[in-house]
């Protein structure tokens, strides 16, 4: 009789593990959702809405995703950043200590220079500095990907430069 209510119990918790998986992955804000290139998933957490925003309605939307700038393309890179900045995202979302103003570490600004310089290497390739890590293609263009954002609190990213 003992055995018989432990399995029940183990198979009462095993479907309880695979429904919360399922949930996990299956979803549209579930796991699976970070594991595409969808800039929705980007943008389920709301302090992502002036970035998505910006993208969305910026000429970057038609050729790039923010996997195509964000991320590595070589394979172990890119899952590589995407579970670290993952885990590092969910750790500031849960702690409450999202800065007032987002802005890309050295790692990402690395990241998004490559890809710049990726995609438009024949535009970039006679700009001193660009290729050789001394300046970003940013540092100019810092509303392209992104357009030119609007909070009503801080104004737009022009004039908080």
């Amino acid at each position: 009789m003992r055995t018989t209510v432990y399995w029940a119990i183990g198979g009462v918790i095993g479907v309880l593990i695979v429904a919360g998986l399922g949930a996990l992955f299956l979803t549209p804000q579930g796991l699976g959702a970070y594991l595409s290139d969808d800039p929705q998933a980007c943008n389920n957490c709301h302090v992502m809405n002036a970035s998505y925003e910006g993208w969305f309605h910026a000429a970057h939307r038609r050729v790039a995703v923010c996997n195509d700038c964000h991320t590595p393309h070589e394979f172990p890179a890119k899952w590589a950043t995407k579970v670290t900045k993952g885990i590092q995202h969910v750790y500031f979302y849960t702690t409450y200590q999202i800065p007032a103003q987002i802005r890309a570490d050295p790692l990402t600004q690395q990241i998004v220079q490559a890809n710049c310089v990726r995609c438009h290497f024949n535009t970039v390739s006679g700009q001193s500095g660009l290729l050789q890590g001394e300046r970003f293609c940013f540092d100019c263009h810092r509303t392209v990907a992104h357009g030119e954002r609007r909070s009503i609190a801080f104004g737009t990213l022009s004039e908080r430069r």
